[in-house]
C-alpha cells in the first residue's frame, strides 16, 4: 500500500473509537479521525468471534486487498480502523469490496 501505513498500537485505535465517526453495516464497522498528514493509517480488527485463526486470517486478507485495490480512491488524511462483524466470516471477497466501497462512500472519503 503506497499512501497507507498501520495503526498498529491500542492508543492509536481508542482515539479514533473515542474521536472518530462510525458508520456500520452487515459486515464491517468502520471508524474514521482525520489525522492532518499527506497519508492515511489503516486499523483492522477481527475479533475471535469471527472464527478461528484461518478464519480471521481469510478475512484480514479479503479486507486489506480490498482496501489496497482501492486505495487511489479514498482520501489522504485519515485514521481508518475497519472492524469485522460475523457474518463477514461467510462473506466473498466481492461482498467484503462492496461494503467496504459503500461505507468509505458513507463517511465521504470515497472519490
Amino acid at each position: 500500500m503506497y499512501f497507507t501505513s498501520s495503526l498498529k498500537k491500542k492508543y492509536q485505535f481508542k482515539l479514533v473509537y473515542n474521536k472518530g465517526k462510525s458508520y456500520a453495516n452487515k459486515n464491517l464497522v468502520l471508524y474514521i479521525l482525520p489525522n492532518g498528514k499527506d497519508t492515511n493509517n489503516l486499523g483492522l480488527s477481527v475479533s475471535k468471534k469471527v472464527g478461528k485463526s484461518v478464519v480471521r486470517s481469510r478475512v484480514s486478507r479479503l479486507i486489506r486487498e480490498s482496501y489496497r485495490l482501492n486505495e487511489g480512491k479514498i482520501k489522504k488524511g485519515y485514521d481508518i480502523v475497519v472492524i469485522a462483524r460475523v457474518s463477514s466470516a461467510a462473506s466473498t471477497y466481492h461482498e467484503i469490496e462492496k461494503s467496504l466501497k459503500y461505507l468509505l462512500k458513507k463517511l465521504d472519503i470515497f472519490i
